[in-house]
């Protein structure tokens, strides 16, 4: 593979067809192995936030640090789902499939929504980035980052446009099924909450997942949605996302700064985007993407 200078040198008297030609062969590079280190990250994960529950309920831990556990635990959830709504860890038809439909299913529920929601959502949103009418993930848009951290808030309530819209991507895919079982997961969250506090609990399931859990969705929202598509994005293969540069660092914004990989070749996994990136610069460059690395 030609070093990032020569590329450079050489994207500048390509064709559209030679770029794409070669944009794919870096793509390809990058795929194909199963991120492991993200199948162990969930049931790792999974198991950890289930421990807190009996060592906070046992007094082995203090609550506080049992919130701030939790926290950490449920901000983690999403990265592996969201691998697995691509199917990166097993496509249809091979070895691996189980695996990809049991790790998506075993971890969605801690942030109360079912794998088939997020991943029929999800791929609607890459399919009308930035659409309007059509992208489910439209309500995270924002002007300004604290504006986007509050809207993300607002867009949780029951009367919420984002709702509708997950609503409406799920009618469209014919999964209506899926509208009732989300209503189910959040019906079953209350039920448990409710009987935490009826049994004397009511502070530990607050502090050990309610609170945790919105806390977990609005720095998955500002991270994965609005830094990665706002503001002032349109629509259009090379123009519905772009590149950031964050001050957490790659790992706490979820290596989302590499976002416009992602929504070209999402097949990619995820913590292989940055490398992907950096190669594939030069090609994203004379294509116009809004670079800010």
């Amino acid at each position: 593979m030609a070093s990032t200078a020569t590329l450079k040198h050489d994207v500048s008297q390509m064709s559209d067809t030679e770029m794409r030609k070669l944009e794919n062969q870096i793509a390809r590079k990058y795929a194909g192995d199963v991120p492991w280190g993200v199948v162990v990250w969930a049931f790792a994960n999974l198991v950890f936030w289930l421990s807190l529950w009996p060592l906070v309920l046992t007094d082995t831990i203090p609550l506080w640090l049992g919130f701030i556990l939790s926290s950490l635990s449920l901000m983690t959830v999403y990265l592996p789902t969201h691998e697995a709504q691509h199917d990166i860890i097993g496509r249809p038809g091979t070895k691996l499939r189980w695996l990809n439909e049991l790790l998506g299913h075993a971890t969605s529920w801690m942030i109360l929504l079912p794998f088939g929601t997020l991943r029929v959502t999800h791929l609607d949103h890459h399919r009308h980035t930035n659409d309007a009418e059509l992208d489910s993930d439209i309500t995270t848009q924002a002007e300004t980052p604290w504006k986007a951290l509050l809207e993300s808030i607002r867009q949780r309530q029951p009367d919420a446009k984002r709702a509708q819209d997950y609503r409406a991507s799920l009618e469209r895919a014919g999964r209506a099924d899926l509208i009732g079982l989300t209503a189910l997961y959040k019906l079953a969250f209350f039920i448990f909450l409710f009987a935490m506090a009826w049994n004397g609990l009511a502070l530990e399931a607050f502090l050990l997942w309610w609170l945790p859990y919105q806390i977990a969705m609005t720095y998955i929202i500002f991270f994965l949605s609005w830094a990665p598509h706002s503001p002032g994005l349109t629509t259009g293969r090379y123009r519905n996302t772009k590149s950031w540069k964050s001050k957490l660092g790659d790992p706490l914004s979820m290596w989302m700064g590499y976002h416009v990989v992602h929504h070209l070749h999402p097949y990619i996994p995820l913590l292989k985007t940055k490398d992907a990136y950096w190669e594939m610069r030069p090609i994203l460059e004379k294509r116009g993407v809004k670079l800010g690395l």
